[in-house]
């Protein structure tokens, strides 16, 4: 199967009008952006580099998947991340993963007054991971990826990206 044909078949233009509303809370992020990086080890020490995130509707509206990257890493190491929404739960099923580095992480995803709540396990069984999109307008948001060791009594931050959408 070529690309142009598996595009077609993954590929949606916009929501589905069942759940239309639900399917916003990811979908106000379709588009591109670019991002400001920052990780933060355990010492404290500071690594930024700029990068895209794109996202985009998929299988019918009923769900977002983006592609993430920092600028000039090889389409290898490129992750993604599916997401869609289950009325049953009134949350989000998520998979990220990024084979290349045997990442993969699965969270349960839900609306917290202003911002998206991800929370879940990742490649590593002894910590929670929780995601959160902050500070999210038409134009920009904040992305914070933090761990916890002791069952969610603590977060520790180990990546923020910052950003801002891209002109279409």
């Amino acid at each position: 199967m070529n690309k142009t044909i598996m595009g077609d078949f993954l590929l949606s233009s916009g929501p589905a009008t069942e759940y239309a509303d639900k399917l916003m809370q990811y979908g106000q992020f379709v588009g591109s952006w670019d991002i400001d990086c920052t990780w933060f080890d355990s010492t404290g020490a500071q690594t930024q580099k700029k990068g895209e995130w794109h996202f985009g509707w998929i299988l019918g509206g009923r769900g977002v998947q983006d592609v993430l990257f920092v600028k000039g890493a090889p389409p290898e190491n490129y992750g993604t991340t599916l997401r869609c929404y289950d009325p049953s739960l009134d949350a989000w099923h998520i998979v990220w993963m990024q084979p290349y580095g045997r990442e993969f992480v699965h969270l349960i995803g839900r609306k917290v007054g202003d911002r998206m709540i991800n929370e879940g396990c990742g490649y590593n069984l002894t910590q929670l991971e929780r995601w959160s999109f902050t500070e999210i307008t038409a134009s920009s948001f904040v992305w914070r990826g933090e761990i916890s060791t002791d069952n969610g009594q603590t977060w520790i931050l180990q990546q923020e990206m910052r950003a801002v959408r891209v002109s279409s």
